[in-house]
């Protein structure tokens, strides 16, 4: 019953950490997503996210959440017209981060929607643990 519980908890442990990265990326995305290039022509700061996969646990024998990488968002960079800014072209149009912030709150959304799921996990293992060490006391 404890190697259940045990496989659970690193499960869990897992996820936990794999959407705390998510959240983070996001919050990066947030903070750059007015971050333009410093020179004319120059690339902005381009979106990016996490890719999740799954990874055996040899300690529980357990497939865990896995972040097997982090990738840039190959879509195309939004244009402004802003002729005044340092990283305008000739025409005037500076290329902005291909960062929409009503998908990024989207996606932070569901990325703490994930880690409380996965902390509920964590405590309800703990409770279960500790009715079992209760269970074993009263014997």
């Amino acid at each position: 019953m404890t190697d259940a519980l045990t496989q659970s908890l690193r499960i869990a442990a897992s996820g936990l950490q794999a959407q705390s990265l998510r959240l983070r990326v996001v919050a990066e995305n947030l903070a750059n997503s007015e971050s333009a290039g410093s020179t004319p022509g120059a690339d902005p700061y381009r979106r990016r996210s996490v890719v999740f996969g799954a990874e055996l646990d040899r300690l529980s024998g357990a497939e865990v959440v896995d972040v097997t990488k982090v990738v840039g968002d190959p879509s195309a960079f939004r244009r402004e017209f802003q002729p005044g800014h340092p990283a305008a072209d000739t025409n005037g149009y500076v290329k902005m981060p291909n960062v929409n912030p009503i998908i990024e709150l989207a996606d932070m959304k569901q990325a703490n929607r994930s880690y409380e799921a996965n902390l509920q996990v964590i405590r309800q293992t703990r409770d279960m643990l500790s009715m079992t060490i209760d269970l074993l006391r009263g014997q």
